[in-house]
């Protein structure tokens, strides 16, 4: 909002003064001084005199203590504290220079009345708007009263000589003009000069702002969790955050000016054409441990306040983690439908395969069956039997029971699994290996456990036919208990459907001894996970809650031959 002509002036707001201004100010005066004097000196060579007059003497000395004021007032000033008291003694001195000035060059007729406007601009710098119409005044005052002396006799002219005839007309208007141009002066420096600070000002806050604004966004790029790059039209990586570092494991320094289609192939926000933009997209990233990640990402225009395209926005973050829980509940719907389907169905099947089994029976007991036909109806009963077990089987897994959790000692579990392991024969060229705390609290169904525990290491001795080592063991920090075997190992395009009912790749076998490892430890709350054994073959780890975890970190590690 502007403010009214007399409110600027009225308004005070005194200027700060630095010692860097007064050391600039009395520099200039130091230089118009020796103009001063070097002007006095030529004027006297171009004349040709050889004595000098007492214009000229005087001239030379007011130059002379000039340079000596200012000498001593850049002496002080290092040591001086209140600066506005200086300036103020400084403007004194020169309204007295300049009024000595004119006394010597005439008075009325002298040409150095413009002196006093410097004196004023000067003011202007330094004091505010009621010092500087002060200075104004004190500059009529002093103009004024030089020329009524002079009009009334009272001055003697300087130098001698006779004082001249001063007429009342030009006395007056010579004053009137005079000080006219000192107060238009000092009004229009008092505005100039406010509205010059009053900008100045805007200025330092606009830049004080624009730095706040600058350290907000280099906070914000560099906290924001999703991956920022920017590039430019010619498709160069000119901007790389923290979190995009985090992301792919490559610095700024990795990516800088280098091209997005190299980096990123499967990026498609540039091509031959320009920009791409892109709401919503998912490619893939290999970073540099050689891991593929599944990255969604987007794009936008950066643009200058003129609509100017300056380059491309590209946001991104890691989905691979959120596509592993994405495929783990599709699987955990698909089984949890074909485990009510398959539920109903063993239901079905049971009622008949009970009919059939109890027939044969009963036809083997009779004595009229040849020999051929006692085998067939053996094979019928037999095979009732293992379609018994298998339906059996699968009913555990499409419809536990109830868990009946309590705080189980994992590894006094694993110490009866071991025990149990040694005892069977399908174990017996095998290594076993034990790797785990001395205690390890969770709470758990102890025989649902026992029985997930169990098919992980049967699934295992079935693939190490060869002989092998088989390694239970916890994790403690992760609470998470793992099976290992040294086996072949599981083919990564076949590790999505393992846990699937009838799956299996083997020769024999139903199929549900993952499945229903699966569905206990679902239950549980937990989680598992396929990955490479340490020593080749694969790990089944069985991952739940840490926080109901009490454990002694205190690791046994045996090997017992099977």
């Amino acid at each position: 909002m502007r403010l009214p002509f007399f409110a600027l002036l009225t308004s005070e707001r005194q200027p700060q003064v630095s010692k860097s201004q007064l050391r600039w100010y009395l520099f200039a005066r130091a230089l118009i001084a020796g103009l001063f004097l070097i002007g006095a000196v030529l004027f006297q060579l171009r004349s040709g005199r050889n004595a000098v007059s007492p214009v000229l003497s005087f001239l030379y000395l007011l130059g002379g203590l000039s340079c000596l004021q200012v000498m001593v007032s850049a002496a002080l000033l290092r040591h001086l504290r209140f600066l506005r008291c200086f300036v103020q003694v400084q403007i004194i001195w020169d309204l007295l220079l300049a009024s000595a000035l004119v006394y010597v060059t005439g008075g009325i007729e002298s040409i150095f009345s413009f002196l006093y406007i410097f004196v004023i601009i000067s003011s202007s710098l330094f004091l505010g708007r009621r010092d500087i119409l002060f200075v104004a005044s004190a500059s009529s005052i002093l103009y004024g009263s030089l020329l009524d002396l002079q009009y009334y006799g009272y001055l003697p002219y300087f130098g001698g000589g006779l004082v001249p005839i001063i007429d009342g007309t030009a006395f007056f208007y010579a004053v009137f003009v005079n000080v006219l141009a000192f107060f238009c002066t000092a009004f229009l420096s008092a505005i100039l000069v406010s509205r010059l600070r009053r900008s100045e000002e805007a200025l330092e806050k606009r830049e004080f702002d624009l730095e706040e604004l600058e350290s907000l966004n280099r906070t914000i790029l560099a906290n924001v969790t999703s991956g920022l790059m920017i590039i430019n039209p010619q498709g160069k990586i000119r901007s790389f955050n923290q979190a995009a570092s985090k992301i792919t494991g490559l610095s700024l320094a990795d990516v800088y000016n280098r091209d997005i289609r190299q980096l990123f192939p499967d990026f498609e926000v540039f091509n031959e054409s320009g920009f791409v933009l892109v709401s919503r997209c998912e490619g893939a990233f290999t970073d540099a441990e050689e891991k593929t990640l599944t990255l969604g990402y987007a794009s936008s225009l950066v643009k200058d306040p003129q609509e100017q395209t300056l380059g491309l926005l590209v946001t991104f973050q890691d989905l691979t983690d959120f596509k592993l829980m994405e495929d783990q509940l599709k699987r955990a719907d698909r089984l949890a439908a074909v485990g009510r389907l398959a539920s109903g169905m063993a239901h079905e099947i049971r009622n008949p395969l009970a009919s059939i089994s109890g027939s044969a029976q009963l036809l083997i007991e009779g004595k009229n069956l040849i020999e051929s036909e006692q085998r067939l109806m053996q094979i019928i009963v037999k095979e009732a039997d293992r379609l018994n077990v298998l339906l059996t089987d699968f009913l555990v897994y499409a419809r536990p029971r109830p868990s009946e959790r309590e705080n189980v000692d994992i590894p006094v579990l694993l110490d009866e699994l071991a025990e149990m392991l040694t005892g069977d024969n399908r174990f017996g060229n095998l290594n076993i290996s034990r790797q785990y705390p001395s205690r390890f609290i969770q709470h758990v169904d102890r025989q649902q456990f026992r029985q997930a525990l169990w098919n992980l290491a049967i699934n295992a001795a079935e693939v190490m036919l060869d002989g092998g080592t088989l390694t239970l063991g916890c994790e403690a920090e992760t609470s998470a208990i793992y099976v290992e075997d040294t086996g072949p190992g599981i083919p990564e395009k076949v590790r999505g459907r393992i846990f699937e009912p009838f799956f299996t790749t083997k020769d024999k076998g139903s199929g549900l001894g993952l499945a229903t490892v699966y569905a206990i430890v679902e239950g549980h709350g937990g989680t598992i996970r396929v990955t490479d054994g340490v020593q080749g073959g694969t790990r089944f780890t069985i991952c739940l809650n840490p926080k109901k975890a009490d454990i002694t970190t205190e690791t046994q590690t045996k090997q017992v031959k099977g």
